[in-house]
């Protein structure tokens, strides 16, 4: 772990910025995934007469809820991959300690 007074090189912004992005990005490919899925088994749920697609998207919902948490809380920040990165390299070029 680094001391909180070393400053990041450029190396390390650039390896941490990437590794926080793609997390970021990991998530919103999670919940597109979610979300097409979960439309699917919706139309063959109504199709079939019974409303059993409630099942799985609660219990995936819930994981994609922690998830989020963990992404988010501990990574604070939004957007996609590019801005991401952009985010992160101008944080990390000003902070001492990177996490």
């Amino acid at each position: 772990m680094m001391s909180t007074t070393a400053r990041l090189n450029a190396d390390e912004i650039e390896r941490l910025a990437r590794k926080r992005a793609g997390v970021r990005m990991g998530w919103y490919i999670h919940a597109l995934v979610f979300i097409a899925v979960n439309t699917l088994l919706t139309a063959l749920s109504l199709a079939s007469g019974r409303h059993w697609a409630i099942f799985p998207a609660l219990g995936w919902g819930l994981g994609l809820l922690i998830h989020g948490v963990v992404v988010f809380l501990a990574l604070p920040g939004g957007g996609l991959h590019e801005r991401l990165l952009q985010q992160e390299r101008a944080r990390l070029a000003h902070q001492r300690d990177p996490w």
